[in-house]
């Protein structure tokens, strides 16, 4: 009762009172039975508690009985089934009313058959599988029919006592609850049950329709492979045919390049008919249809055949091939074709999925009653999770568009088919790495020495009518395997050879490459890929005008190699073509979407394939104009502007030079007169008392210290306005260096650290002074620096004073571990009057002298820094006078020699 109940639609509902109705015919025929066995047998009971009464209790029963059989016998009626409902309660009242009797006539509430009605009531609940509301009636009934019983023996006897009469009631009374109850349950059950078997029973329905709709479109696709197959190989003998007497009639006055075309086209038509026979072994084998001719055949003779026809394959791959023949094995009985095909695809799978320098082997021997063959090879393996599946029709093991190896899935699958059909079993080995081995075993059947040897390769003779060669034409299919031998593509290096454009094939198929190579030779020079790293190592290495990408290629696919290019700088303007079988909007969107150019579906016309090559490298050859176009433009317009900013800067310093020019003219005068003046205060002084004479003194200092900074102000406007002055000389790095800290002595010693390493023979081409100028404005910027940062955890204000030859420069570079200078400012340090120090503390004009120095002998000026780590600038002189004159060549402008 703990569950819900079933939510019921429609149908299910109907389908549940029809069962209901059923179910009720066939209990109510149980009740009469019952009712028709138990009530005579009563009489016992009667004979026992009631002899005096057996007689006419027999009666009551025997009428009861009677009733019931007549009940009985009309249910079997097509009338009587329609009143099964009604007939149901009246089953159950018959006893009921007998008993009932029987109280009435012996003892009444005090008869002990009270017990009968709740048998009755036990029956209802158990057997008759009521509604609740025909329960609650039943019982209803059956306690009033007892009460009347009971009061009517009472009109004539003695009543009982009222313990009596209150046991008796309250048994019935609880069996009339249990009953309604367990009637309740039984009916939630009923229904819960039905709607389950119902739901199968719709589920299985459904399942079976599914499988037969399954079963019929499997027999249609069944029709439609075999139609599509016998379809297929009418045009392809008609191809083959002409193509076989084209080659043999006309072999040799065709061209080596003719001939291989030729030769290509007849191994690819006759892989397709191999292909083309196995599917239609497969749709034998599913339809039945498949017959098992044995015939005696030579063992020998027959693997010998088989090896010879595959030992070409092996010797191009580089593979030995081994055959063992058990010399019990002389002649069985057998069907050729069948265990031809066998053994070819064993032997065909084997030699595809081993590499170069294996070994692939094929035993035949006789163990016990059976007719063993072994194949095994040195190959990849198969992992031991996909064992079970190697036999599985179309399944491989890699079935990615990056798989290394080609096919179909269905070789295995038909050896499999065919091994059961001829009554034998196939099992597989393996170890991933190592190698695997197939065991095919039949019923050993030894056959008398036939008079002809039946060998197993494909006979060379002359077909005597066309039902003869058509034979012979598919059985020389099955020596071609489905998937060709890959070859590497034997060259590791490229070398241009003609200007002709360049293209890049990449097909893991030899004969695809071959016909692209063949189409494209006499208009470009190709180079080919054998996959697709391959082809995305090639392709960054010889930077062809376009590359023809096959979509499914092993390592890596076409779509992965286009999305590699494009990722790829000097590659992401190549233009790329895919090449697919997949010609759904999908594999088109796929291809766009990783960067391809443009994309072909198999098969293409050569026609079609040389107008895109021809279109996209002319669009890729003026991209790449037109992008060189624009570089050097841009570059022409990068080098007028800095013209344009050199012009704007030397007309700004040259105004500036020439205000410099008057404003030393006009303060030069009064200046020397203040200093005149100066030293006669200084004299006066001397006769002033010593009382007012140090007030007078610091008075004084001050005014001399004010006309000191007026005359170096003077001083660097004067370097200003003539950097240039004096010529060029060799000076001795060093030597420039230590003068400079000397003169600054009293600002960095006992509070920096300055570690100078410039090597004694390092010289440069500037003037000494100057060099000196410039050294002592960058260490007391640096200076200055320093003491704006608060230095934590034991560093030290420091600077680095460092030089080195660089070929014909010499550089000096000073360096500080202060608080740098922000980036935003980088490009203005050098403009004259820019400074970031406070009012009263500089000008701005020390970094632009210092510009206008170095540049002045041919030198150049520069700075790095990294805020709150440190500041570098980088002085790069010539090292010579040669050097300083190659400059001036380079330059265009004069320097200072």
């Amino acid at each position: 009762m703990g569950k819900s109940l079933p939510v019921l639609d429609a149908a299910m509902l109907s389908s549940f009172r029809e069962n209901e109705a059923r179910q009720r015919i066939s209990n109510t025929r149980v009740g009469c039975i019952l009712v028709v066995l138990l009530m005579p047998a009563g009489s016992t009971l009667d004979y026992f508690v009631y002899p005096d009464a057996l007689r006419s209790f027999f009666y009551i029963r025997l009428l009861c009985a009677a009733i019931a059989a007549v009940i009985l016998a009309f249910l079997f009626s097509e009338r009587g089934q329609k009143w099964s409902r009604p007939l149901g309660v009246i089953v159950p009242m018959l006893p009921v009313v007998s008993i009932a009797g029987m109280i009435a006539i012996k003892e009444g509430f005090g008869s002990p058959y009270y017990a009968g009605l709740n048998l009755v009531l036990i029956a209802v609940g158990s057997v008759l599988n009521w509604t609740v509301w025909e329960s609650l009636f039943a019982v209803s009934v059956t306690l009033a029919i007892y009460i009347a019983a009971g009061v009517l023996n009472g009109l004539y006897g003695k009543l009982p006592t009222l313990g009596v009469i209150f046991n008796n009631f309250y048994f019935l009374t609880l069996m009339d609850i249990i009953v309604i109850v367990g009637t309740f349950v039984q009916e939630r059950q009923r229904l819960r049950e039905f709607s389950l078997r119902f739901e199968l029973d719709k589920n299985r329905a459904s399942l079976e329709e599914s499988n037969r709709k399954l079963v019929e479109l499997d027999k249609l696709k069944s029709r439609f492979f075999a139609n599509v197959s016998h379809e297929m190989r009418t045009p392809l003998t008609l191809l083959l045919a002409p193509l076989e007497n084209l080659v043999k009639r006309y072999d040799k006055t065709f061209d080596d390049g003719t001939h291989d075309l030729l030769q290509t086209m007849h191994n690819n038509g006759m892989r397709l008919l191999k292909l083309i026979n196995d599917l239609l072994e497969l749709i034998r084998l599913e339809s039945g249809r498949l017959e098992i001719k044995k015939e005696p055949l030579l063992v020998v003779d027959f693997i010998n055949g088989l090896a010879s026809a595959v030992k070409q394959m092996a010797v191009e791959k580089r593979i030995t091939f081994e055959t063992r023949i058990d010399k019990e094995l002389t002649a069985i009985l057998s069907d050729r074709d069948k265990l031809e095909k066998i053994v070819l695809n064993l032997v065909f799978n084997a030699l595809k999925f081993t590499p170069e320098n294996g070994r692939v082997w094929l035993h035949a021997e006789k163990k016990d009653n059976d007719f063993v063959l072994v194949v095994g090879d040195t190959g990849v393996g198969i992992a031991e999770k996909s064992l079970p599946f190697v036999f599985d029709r179309f399944w491989q093991e890699d079935g990615s568009s990056k798989r290394k190896f080609q096919g179909v899935g269905i070789g295995l699958a038909l050896v499999k088919e065919l091994t059961d059909t001829m009554g034998g079993t196939v099992t597989v080995e393996s170890q991933l790495g190592k190698g695997t081995t197939f065991t095919v075993k039949l019923p050993f059947q030894k056959a008398e020495l036939p008079t002809q040897a039946i060998a197993g390769a494909p006979a060379d003779i002359e077909p005597t009518h066309s039902e003869e060669w058509l034979v012979n034409l598919y059985r020389r299919a099955e020596f071609f395997p489905t998937a060709a031998a890959r070859k590497g593509s034997g060259t590791t290096t490229f070398t241009r050879r003609t200007h002709r454009p360049l293209v890049l094939v990449a097909d893991d198929e030899p004969d695809m490459r071959r016909f692209l190579v063949s189409q494209l030779e006499d208009d470009y020079e190709v180079v080919e890929a054998v996959d697709g790293n391959d082809a995305a190592i090639k392709a960054q290495d010889i930077m062809p005008d376009v590359i023809l990408l096959d979509l499914m290629m092993p390592h890596k696919d076409g779509l992965q190699v286009c999305r590699e290019l494009r990722e790829y700088a000097p590659t992401v303007g190549i233009p790329i073509i895919l090449l697919t079988a997949r010609a759904d909007e999908e594999a088109k969107f796929d291809a766009l979407q990783m960067g391809a150019n443009d994309f072909l579906a198999k098969p293409f016309s050569s026609t079609e394939l040389q107008a895109r090559i021809k279109n996209l490298i002319e669009s890729h050859h003026n991209q790449r104009k037109l992008t060189k176009q624009n570089q050097a433009l841009s570059e022409a317009i990068d080098q007028i502007k800095e013209t344009e900013m050199q012009l704007v800067q030397s007309e700004k310093l040259s105004s500036l030079g020439r205000m410099s020019a008057g404003i030393i003219h006009e303060i030069n005068n009064p200046l020397n007169f203040s200093l005149t003046g100066l030293f006669a205060l200084r004299n006066k002084g001397k006769k002033l008392g010593p009382e007012d004479r140090e007030e007078y003194e610091a008075i004084v200092n001050d005014i001399e210290e004010g006309l000191k900074r007026v005359r170096n102000i003077v001083s660097d406007l004067r370097t200003f306005t003539h950097p240039g002055v004096g010529t060029g000389e060799p000076v001795e790095a060093a030597d420039a260096a230590e003068a400079a800290l000397r003169f600054l002595g009293g600002e960095w010693k006992n509070k920096v650290d300055i570690h100078q390493e410039i090597p004694p023979a390092q010289n440069l081409w500037a003037n000494r002074n100057k060099l000196i100028h410039v050294l002592v404005n960058l260490v007391q910027n640096a200076i200055d620096a320093l003491r704006e940062k608060e230095f934590n955890n034991g560093e030290k204000p420091q600077i680095w004073i460092n030089g080195k030859l660089e070929g014909n420069r010499s550089i000096i570079t000073v360096r500080d571990n202060g608080p740098g200078i922000e980036q935003k400012i980088v490009n203005k340090i050098f403009d004259p009057f820019f400074t970031t120090k406070e009012v009263g503390k500089g000008m701005g004009l020390g970094l632009s002298i210092c510009y206008r120095i170095v540049q002045g002998y041919g030198g150049k000026i520069s700075v790095n820094s990294e805020r709150g780590r440190y500041c570098e600038f980088v002085l790069d002189f010539p090292a010579d006078a040669d050097a300083a004159t190659e400059m001036e060549i380079q330059n265009g402008e004069p320097i200072r020699l």
